[in-house]
């Protein structure tokens, strides 16, 4: 195989190329023969020259072309079988073959026919073969062709990763690296200096430098200070060819941040704070705030307070605001503006974290004075002592004292103070006081045993200013004397059985008192004067507050006696001392050899004059039957006829009422002169009557404003009531001023009479009572036309 190179043109290279062709040797294939051929993209072109490749190779031929010259590249491929008259084509295919690379079928002329860029792409493989153009059967086993193409400088360096952000310690020293960029030149670094990169700082200066062949960026000037300038603006360059002219280059920006150090000490913006507080405050409110200022940031900037002198510091204290990491000055302890008007502080603020290197710059702390002023207020009055308490005895008379308090005003004006005590802590009223003196009485008296303590308040007010109180608490026990007597500590009743020996004791009985037990305080037992002659029981007392019941005798049956009662009388040693009698009561019961109790009559003894059982149950069914009679008779005699109609309750609209006194009420004891209301001259007189004879009439609806139709009687009876009205010697005289009960035509009411209605019948119409409900159902039939007219057409 001969290879002819060329270096192809890889820039500006023209899309038509025109190829001079040479003559070239003859030279015979080799088996699997690798051409590399090397490109460069320049105007040049290769020198001719055959070589015989039975290994893989590269060669590379370099000549200068001129700017006359078109030709790009040409290189030729031969076969020995071909005699040149045109039987035999060439093939080319591969990486770029038909598109990049073109052959000449007939000469084997191979021909770049655009511009190659190495860094797309920096070799390409190619296969030749030579084959009968009649029949394209191989004539030669194919050739590869490797070409490689050679780089120029035609690619500026890049900062992949800018812009950058990068952060150094204030005051640092000189040289202190900050940040290292770093730029990349896609040209081939092994070939020339197309990627040899030199980094140079165009913004920045003379705070920062940066190092050529690194791309480190140090610090340049020393002490540079956050709080002046925090940030900085860095533009950093790179250049290939080395830095020489003629080189590309690419830019990059860097911000560099200052981060803080403790290089500031805090500063109080005074030296010395005035603050006030009211002597009412109570402990724990706030008096006032006061902060250091330091210009460091975080942790660095965090500021400590203390309370390091004064005569104030029992009375104040410091806490620090987690929020506004201000110093805040509490009340401690209550203050008095009559004891001490003014305190003074001194507070200390450091900082708790303080870097090694920067303590020759110290000390990071500072101190400031606070001057606090107690303010006068109307406080309330004072009681001497916090709490009381009192003692009385039980069954004390009314007004018996039992303590006094004493309360004082402790401003400057020293009112006098008023005593009372709240009736929601003596809602029974035990106590009094009197308001002047603060003397606690009793009034009425106090039983320990109900209640033992009673826990009061009395209130204290000052006499002028703004009236302000103050309540103490009253503790009052009741002294317990003797007034309760002993009786039985459990159940006074004992089971005993029939078969019982002499001698035998069935129980021990205890006592108890509802007062108190004092430590000496016993009871003594003894048998009831009217039983201490029983042949039955006895009574030993053991002088240790119990008492043991003996047997006398056997021979108990509960078929003749199957309950005892045994009176015991029981004394105290109190002063004075108290006795009481209680009943012991004993039952009889069977039992069984092992004295096992297997049954107890219940029932107390009976007399035998008494009534059995069965007469008993007798009478009581008696008695039931007579309650039944009885109660069965006033059944009877309650029941009576229901009415045909029956109205619901809620139609029940009016109630008569009747009352049984007269006018003016309990005072009006005068009764009225009926003499005074006879006519003496008519009172004797006949009075005519006239007797008609009733006339069938309709039914007529009432409030129906039409006169009757016998108007005749009606006109008679005025006329007899005028007669006797003139024959009547005390009738008032003819011109006497005459009040009537009604009112005139001027009176903004309407007549309430019915004589002055001027409806007619046509006028009134209660058909609308229909529409009412059952509840007005009967309304409705007395006043509805409908009714009405039915009503009148059955009576006719």
């Amino acid at each position: 195989c001969l290879c002819r190179t060329a270096h192809l043109l890889a820039l500006n290279a023209p899309k038509r190329l025109i190829c001079r062709l040479e003559k070239q040797p003859h030279v015979t294939f080799v088996r699997q023969p690798i051409c590399s051929i090397s490109v460069l993209p320049v105007y040049q072109v290769c020198s001719h020259q055959s070589i015989i490749l039975s290994t893989p190779s590269e060669i590379q031929m370099l000549s200068t072309l001129n700017a006359s010259q078109v030709c790009v590249c040409v290189f030729s491929l031969h076969s020995d079988v071909d005699s040149g008259d045109g039987n035999i084509k060439y093939i080319l295919s591969g990486e770029g073959a038909g598109t990049i690379f073109v052959i000449d079928d007939k000469t084997g002329n191979i021909h770049a026919t655009k511009t190659l860029d190495r860094e797309e792409q920096a070799q390409y493989t190619l296969t030749a073969q030579a084959v009968a153009r009649d029949t394209n059967k191989p004539l030669e086993p194919p050739s590869e062709f490797i070409v490689k193409v050679q780089d120029i400088n035609d690619n500026p360096p890049e900062f992949l990763h800018g812009p950058y952000s990068a952060r150094v310690p204030e005051m640092s020293n000189v040289g202190t690296s900050v940040v290292q960029v770093t730029a990349t030149d896609a040209d081939d670094p092994t070939y020339g200096n197309s990627a040899r990169l030199v980094y140079s700082i165009l913004q920045g200066q003379p705070y920062f430098s940066v190092e050529p062949q690194t791309g480190i960026i140090r610090t340049a000037l020393p002490n540079m200070d956050r709080e002046a300038r925090q940030e900085y603006d860095v533009v950093i360059q790179a250049k290939d060819m080395g830095g020489h002219m003629g080189g590309l280059s690419g830019t990059t920006e860097v911000k560099i941040t200052l981060t803080d150090v403790n290089d500031n000490p805090p500063k109080f913006p005074q030296s010395v704070y005035s603050m006030s507080v009211l002597e009412d405050n109570v402990p724990g409110e706030e008096v006032g705030r006061l902060k250091a200022k330091d210009p460091d940031l975080g942790d660095n900037g965090l500021v400590n307070y203390r309370l390091i002198d004064g005569d104030g510091l029992g009375m104040f204290e410091l806490t620090t605001d987690s929020e506004t990491r201000e110093a805040v000055i509490k009340l401690k302890k209550p203050v008095d503006f009559e004891t001490k008007r003014s305190y003074t502080l001194k507070v200390e603020g450091s900082n708790p974290h303080v870097d090694p290197q920067f303590l020759a710059w110290g000390p990071y702390k500072d101190e400031a004075t606070i001057k606090i002023s107690v303010e006068d207020a109307d406080e309330p009055p004072v009681f001497v002592a916090p709490s009381y308490t009192f003692e009385v005895e039980e069954n004390a008379p009314e007004g018996t004292l039992v303590g006094r308090v004493h309360a004082k005003d402790t401003d400057v004006a020293n009112n006098p103070v008023r005593y009372m005590i709240p009736r929601y802590t003596d809602v029974e009223q035990f106590f009094s006081i009197n308001s002047e003196d603060g003397m606690i009485t009793t009034t009425r008296p106090l039983d320990r045993e109900t209640q033992a303590w009673h826990n009061i308040s009395v209130s204290a007010t000052e006499i002028g200013g703004h009236h302000q109180d103050t309540k103490v608490r009253v503790n009052i026990k009741v002294k317990d004397v003797n007034d309760n007597s002993p009786e039985f500590a459990t159940n006074n009743e004992v089971l005993m059985c029939e078969t019982v020996v002499p001698g035998r004791v069935i129980e021990t009985v205890s006592a108890v008192d509802k007062d108190e037990m004092a430590h000496r305080q016993h009871f003594t037992f003894s048998l009831a004067p009217e039983v201490v002659h029983n042949n039955n029981f006895s009574l030993k007392d053991n002088r240790d507050s119990t008492a043991s019941i003996y047997v006398l005798r056997k021979g108990f049956s509960r078929l003749t006696q199957d309950v005892y009662y045994l009176p015991i009388e029981i004394n105290d040693n109190g002063f004075p001392p108290l006795s009481s009698t209680n009943t012991l009561t004993i039952r009889v019961c069977s039992c069984d050899s092992k004295n096992t109790i297997l049954s107890c009559n219940v029932e107390p003894y009976v007399l035998p004059a008494g009534l059995s059982t069965g007469a008993l149950i007798a009478i009581l069914a008696c008695i039931v039957i007579l309650l039944a009679i009885v109660v069965l008779f006033v059944a009877l005699r309650r029941q009576k006829k229901e009415p045909l109609i029956v109205f619901e309750e809620e139609d029940i609209r009016e109630n008569i009422i009747t009352y049984d006194d007269e006018g003016g009420g309990e005072e009006d004891t005068e009764a009225f002169d009926i003499a005074t209301l006879q006519n003496p001259d008519g009172a004797n007189g006949f009075l005519p009557r006239k007797d008609i004879k009733p006339e069938l009439q309709y039914p007529l609806r009432p409030g129906i404003g039409r006169p009757a139709p016998n108007s005749v009687d009606v006109d008679d009876f005025i006329k007899t009531r005028i007669a006797e009205a003139d024959s009547d010697p005390t009738a008032p005289p003819y011109d006497s001023i005459q009040i009537y009960g009604y009112e005139g035509r001027g009176s903004l009411a309407g007549s309430l009479s019915s004589l002055e209605s001027v409806t007619t019948e046509s006028d009134l119409d209660y058909d609308y009572l229909q529409s009412w409900g059952p509840r007005f159902k009967k309304l409705a039939d007395l006043y509805g036309t409908k009714d009405y007219k039915q009503t009148r057409t059955e009576y006719l």
